[in-house]
């Protein structure tokens, strides 16, 4: 089965267009309230999305509607289909399965941040039941894929992460190949049925940075769970 989040599988993106500056955003402050929003649940996964982080801006969304219907789920899963994996299992592998009925209905947010330096996507998903990935499989750790021609290669480390939320979990994936590295941070917080799952991306991405936006983003999900 294929398992996709907006822009889990950045191959393409990562080898093709990252830039040399270290990724280690801070957010500003809190953007205002969205005005009207189409309904309570909608309002409330707006309300756990991040603001645009401090020197970045919003490059897509946010986006509302099923989590199989998003145009960047579907953008996920399509960019899967082109690669060729070592190791088919690992597309999505720690990720939210769309290809899941109960999963791919679920109402959903989703945001993405970019600047010179990388990019940020975040996605926050309100499922029917309390669920959380299973860790990266020992095989998915290190392995290659053929994308458009290009063999990239990788690698993926367990961060020590504070606990966050009821559940929590994040890593860090070094992906090589055309001569050109770059990382991605990724991280994932359940709080009862929301899971919040976030990818970091640049040339390098410092795993500090990384815990200051999870903190953020936890803060965000704690205030629409009460």
């Amino acid at each position: 089965m294929h398992k996709a989040i907006p822009g889990i599988f950045l191959s393409t993106l990562v080898i093709a267009g990252c830039s040399s500056t270290e990724a280690s955003p801070k957010a500003a402050a809190p953007a205002p309230a969205a005005a009207t929003p189409s309904s309570a649940a909608d309002a409330r996964l707006r309300a756990a999305l991040l603001p645009a982080p401090k020197g970045m801006r919003i490059a897509y969304g946010p986006e509302l509607g099923a989590f199989g219907s998003l145009k960047s789920t579907q953008q996920g899963l399509a960019a899967v289909r082109q690669a060729k994996l070592q190791h088919p299992e690992c597309a999505g592998a720690a990720q939210l399965d769309a290809d899941r009925p109960d999963v791919a209905k679920s109402p959903a947010a989703v945001i993405a941040f970019s600047a010179d330096r990388g990019s940020i996507t975040q996605a926050v998903v309100s499922l029917p039941a309390e669920a959380f990935p299973e860790p990266l499989p020992k095989q998915c750790v290190s392995y290659t894929a053929d994308v458009a021609g290009t063999q990239v290669s990788y690698k993926t480390r367990t961060l020590g992460m504070p606990a966050k939320g009821d559940q929590s979990r994040a890593y860090l994936t070094t992906a090589s190949g055309d001569k050109k590295n770059a990382q991605i941070g990724s991280v994932m917080i359940r709080r009862g049925t929301l899971i919040m799952s976030m990818l970091v991306v640049g040339q390098r991405v410092k795993p500090q940075g990384l815990y200051e936006l999870a903190d953020l983003a936890d803060q965000n999900l704690a205030r629409v769970t009460r």
